[in-house]
């Protein structure tokens, strides 16, 4: 079963929390997850200056250790928070373009038409 980190959105409009969960990758967005991670509050409190983040640093960790691939957003906010490395493996720079999508270089590149089909003389 793979699993990923990524947010879940709870809370009225205008009024977000997200939660950090371990999830399996083919349920929907807010499905009941396996674990819950930890909560970012980006709404600022009065008095506050910083938004809000609480979360399971050992947990994380555990889960990135067992194969779990974690969300580019989620990428974002364990880098801000000093969990993961600025140049971990799972920073979408490194990670590099989607596999299927090809670059306008490549298909230059290429001297042969690239429809399937032959002609045959009769």
């Amino acid at each position: 079963m793979p699993v990923r980190l990524r947010m879940a959105i709870h809370g009225r409009r205008h009024n977000r929390i997200f939660h950090l969960v371990a999830i399996n990758q083919r349920t929907r967005r807010d499905a009941k997850p396996m674990e819950l991670l930890g909560i970012y509050d980006p709404a600022l409190k009065l008095g506050d200056t910083h938004k809000t983040v609480r979360w399971s640093v050992d947990r994380i960790k555990y889960w990135l250790g067992v194969g779990a691939l974690p969300s580019k957003s989620v990428v974002k906010l364990l880098e801000c928070g000093g969990v993961l490395p600025p140049d971990s493996k799972y920073h979408p720079k490194i990670l590099g373009p989607k596999s299927g999508t090809e670059s306008s270089n490549d298909r230059s590149s290429d001297s042969t038409p690239s429809s399937g089909m032959t002609s045959v003389a009769s």
